[in-house]
């Protein structure tokens, strides 16, 4: 079984395959490598893929400290991962928390991105939206420590943002619920805690975001309520910033609309390793509507 050390000597599990430039893709709250799927074998064709799973989430360590758990410590652990397997630049794709962590990678180790894909990323951010956010939170980990990942899994699985996956592909949503359910309880729980309850809005980023040089392609569905709204606004802020709003879809969007994603992502990072991904024009930011002065 590959495993390798983070910072703190947490081991993290990572399946790899393919050869070339690095993509590292980095998975969502309720997912684990296996959500990758869909982008391994697509991209495994002209990349080296990573996919591993987050402490928390077997076969990875599962410290039942919540302080080995926070968005650092998360971020922290891309670089480990990169580090351990010798790779010195990498494409970063990351969903919902993994979106979050390689959102502050591209912050914390720019040097080391050829881009980042922040996707379905937002939860929490929104003005007015943190405290209620933090409350579901400590609530939903309070909930999986009293009965069980197994039987909170499926009630997680169908939130508001996720039914969209399960009307449109009903077996993919029902292995998706299953690999859910068969996470760790603790890791869960203390994950919630530890990274989702006590992370930074991003609008609280917005002096850093606006720095941001890595080229950057922002991915949300249009019915992902929650990242809707901060999709734009990471899409106005960060300079280096594309936004691909994909239709008629929820928070899932990597394996409920795998061509959609994969289309936009491989399109995107032809673009970097071209030299044609832009800095967008300050001109294309002035006040005025049609263009007069």
């Amino acid at each position: 079984m590959p495993l390798l050390s983070a910072d703190d000597g947490i081991r993290l599990f990572y399946e790899e395959v393919g050869s070339g430039t690095a993509v590292i893709f980095v998975h969502e709250f309720a997912g684990d490598h296996r959500s990758w799927e869909p982008q391994m074998r697509y991209f495994a064709r002209r990349y080296r893929c990573v996919a591993y799973n987050a402490r928390g989430y077997p076969p990875s360590d599962v410290p039942s400290d919540v302080s080995r758990y926070s968005q650092d410590r998360a971020c922290d652990d891309i670089r480990a991962v990169m580090d351990a397997l010798g790779i010195e630049k990498a494409h970063v794709v990351g969903l919902s928390m993994g979106g979050f962590a390689t959102l502050h990678f591209g912050l914390r180790y720019a040097p080391r991105a050829h881009s980042i894909v922040v996707a379905g990323c937002g939860y929490g951010a929104e003005p007015g939206k943190r405290q209620q956010f933090q409350a579901e939170a400590e609530k939903t980990a309070a909930t999986l420590q009293a009965k069980g990942i197994a039987e909170v899994a499926p009630s997680y699985a169908r939130g508001p943002t996720r039914v969209q996956f399960e009307n449109k592909d009903p077996r993919g949503f029902a292995e998706f619920a299953r690999q859910l359910a068969e996470h760790s309880t603790t890791g869960s729980a203390m994950t919630l805690l530890g990274v989702q309850r006590q992370r930074p809005s991003l609008y609280d980023l917005e002096d850093r975001l606006a720095r941001i040089e890595v080229p950057t392609l922002v991915v949300t569905g249009d019915e992902d309520w929650p990242c809707l709204e901060p999709g734009l606004y990471l899409k106005r802020t960060i300079p280096t910033a594309g936004l691909v709003v994909i239709p008629n879809s929820g928070h899932t969007i990597n394996i409920e609309e795998p061509a959609l994603f994969n289309a936009a992502v491989d399109d995107f990072l032809h673009q970097v390793e071209s030299g044609r991904w832009p800095r967008r024009d300050p001109r294309a930011m002035a006040g005025t509507i049609l263009g007069l002065r």
